[in-house]
């Protein structure tokens, strides 16, 4: 890659400040064909030129971050200052999760943050364990031994299921299947951001555009079934769905629409599940590549469950359990990146970002980063000690975000994480199917791109 120049023109009235190096691209895209090649790999390259990277995308500056005290500077400290990028106000993605938690700003956002946070209290998220618990072992009884099968699929099936149980009580179990492929045609147009190829199916009623909204029809007539079917009975399920419904804007009495509540539903919908089922998907990949952590894991689930299943209570002596999934999301963040923009210009890592300008901050970068994590491309849930997370930089590691537009459900997530690891690696173990390539697929999360086959092996606890 070649270095753009590193001193900026003067600007009146201001001290000479350097410009961040980084990739000059062609004279029209900029670093767009070499992005769309292999975007982690071009994440990962961009590393070498410092903590601070300045770029092009067509006629956009963008800026990528990888040093932790300027990420928390973005995310936490200034964050007044950044709204949420422009890849989530295209229309593909504003007609997904529309004016939702995830992608409003301002007031919008805190009143929704407000309305939404009495759901997600622990001692409710503690309430949904035993439900977790339930639907793992009700998937598990479809499983034989010898059999393959693709385990992120059954991982997705798993978690929308629980996510509509628990925060909407809703049994979708007979819709499961479809609204998982419908998902996966809507994301999957997400891995060509940075094409001519998505700017054009933004805009223009091609093909590729008529068939997303297409797909978003049809999970709308799934979720607007569940709030019709819930306003018609006026039942207070004290869920999430209940409390939106019940929710009144302080200012002038009025209540939820429809289509808002769609919005927060479908936001919950994809956040709530998707992160959840990659994780556990990537866990069981790595621990059928890793025998020693395997055994190591279920020599914790024998000795602290003996047997029975788990429960919301065991989840603080499922130590090694939960430094498993922390190291899958080290190495397999599902969110492997975020990116905001500047609303006025400001100073990051010392050079001057202008009004505007997109910023990023990758997870699969930080999270692989040698400065930070020693062997960082190995999988060893034994570094995560009370002394090393201690002293690991805050932003050095964050699958959930950070700053007040963290994660509403990290700890609902890490809970079911655990508890779903718990559930099925007591009964069963995995081993890789030796026909079956596995690749990443990084389009609006970190996704395996044709799955993840497994052999399915029954265990017996010992």
């Amino acid at each position: 890659m070649q270095h753009s120049g590193d001193l900026s023109t003067a600007l009146p009235g201001k001290k000479r400040q350097p410009r961040p190096p980084g990739p000059t691209g062609t004279l029209i895209q900029g670093v767009m064909p070499e992005f769309t090649r292999d975007s982690l790999a071009f994440i990962t390259r961009c590393r070498d030129y410092g903590d601070v990277v300045r770029m092009r995308f067509l006629y956009q500056r963008v800026y990528f971050l990888y040093n932790p005290n300027d990420i928390e500077s973005v995310l936490s400290i200034n964050a007044k200052n950044f709204i949420k990028a422009r890849t989530l106000r295209t229309p593909f993605f504003q007609r997904l999760v529309g004016n939702g938690l995830l992608t409003s700003e301002g007031n919008d956002w805190r009143r929704q943050r407000r309305l939404a946070q009495p759901a997600f209290h622990r001692q409710r998220i503690s309430g949904y364990g035993d439900v977790m618990v339930e639907y793992a072992e009700r998937l598990m009884t479809q499983w034989r031994t010898g059999e393959e099968r693709d385990i992120y699929r059954d991982m997705m099936r798993l978690t929308l299921e629980i996510a509509a149980k628990t925060l909407f009580n809703a049994d979708v179990s007979g819709d499961a299947d479809k609204v998982g492929q419908v998902l996966s045609r809507m994301v999957k147009p997400f891995a060509s951001q940075a094409t001519f190829k998505w700017i054009l199916d933004n805009r223009l009623p091609t093909r590729a555009h008529k068939e997303f909204f297409s797909a978003a029809n049809e999970i709308d007539e799934l979720i607007y079934r569940i709030i019709g079917e819930r306003r018609a009975s006026g039942r207070d399920e004290g869920d999430l769905l209940s409390m939106l419904l019940a929710a009144h804007d302080e200012d002038d009495g009025s209540q939820m629409t429809d289509r808002q509540l769609r919005d927060e539903l479908m936001t919950i919908f994809l956040a709530g599940h998707e992160t959840t089922a990659l994780t556990l998907s990537w866990t069981w990949y790595l621990l059928a590549q890793n025998p020693e952590v395997e055994h190591k894991f279920h020599a914790e689930l024998d000795e602290v469950l003996d047997g029975r299943l788990p429960a919301v209570a065991d989840l603080g002596r499922l130590k090694y359990t939960e430094m498993i999934a922390k190291e899958s999301m080290r190495l397999y963040p599902p969110a492997y990146g975020l990116g905001r923009e500047a609303i006025e210009e400001c100073e990051i890592g010392g050079y001057r970002v202008p009004a505007k300008a997109q910023v990023f901050m990758f997870q699969w970068a930080l999270h692989r980063d040698p400065r930070y994590f020693d062997d960082p491309a190995r999988f060893d849930p034994n570094r995560w000690t009370e002394d090393f997370t201690t002293a690991l930089p805050k932003y050095a590691y964050f699958p959930f975000g950070g700053g007040p537009r963290a994660c509403i459900g990290n700890y609902f997530a890490m809970m079911e994480i655990v508890l779903a690891l718990a559930t099925i690696g007591q009964r069963f173990r995995f081993s890789l199917s030796p026909d079956h390539a596995v690749s990443l697929l990084p389009a609006m999360s970190l996704r395996p791109k044709d799955g993840i086959k497994v052999r399915v092996e029954k265990r017996r606890p010992r």
